[in-house]
């Protein structure tokens, strides 16, 4: 089953909420990707720019092209200890 994000969330800096089609969420802090940059991240150290993310065919996106691969994004969250299931879900 392909992983796809579900529900996203801004929470303020550079971190987003996921939650995914499973029903799992966490947070992760978008910050040493945004700050490491190059051409496609640097739009996003604007928090005003980082909030206009959206969902597209399941992937965290933003109006530059940049997104976020949804299967790397709940690895990430996982690695931290940060996945749970989702209470609202």
């Amino acid at each position: 089953m392909m992983i796809k994000v579900a529900k996203i969330k801004c929470l303020g800096g550079h971190r987003l909420r996921a939650t995914f089609s499973g029903g799992m969420a966490g947070e992760y802090d978008f910050s040493t990707i945004v700050s490491e940059g190059g051409p496609m991240a640097e739009p996003l150290r604007d928090p005003a720019f980082f909030e206009r993310v959206f969902l597209e065919d399941g992937a965290p996106s933003w109006p530059n092209g940049f997104d976020a691969a949804p299967g790397w994004l709940r690895r990430e969250i996982e690695a931290a200890g940060a996945l749970a299931r989702d209470a609202v879900a």
